[in-house]
């Protein structure tokens, strides 16, 4: 398994508080949708290939 890098992230309450929802609807934790969600913006924007290309 590949270990991840760790780092502190301060967000904004409210913020915090939308995600965190936004988490329970896709039943994901929050760390585990922030990190999906930085993801897909990194291959939108083209600054990360997709896994097997």
């Amino acid at each position: 398994m590949t270990k991840k890098k760790q780092f502190p992230l301060r967000l904004d309450p409210k913020l915090y508080e939308a995600l965190e929802r936004w988490a329970n609807d896709e039943f994901r934790s929050v760390n585990s949708h922030v990190e999906y969600l930085l993801q897909e913006a990194a291959k939108k924007a083209g600054r990360l290939k997709e896994k097997g290309n």
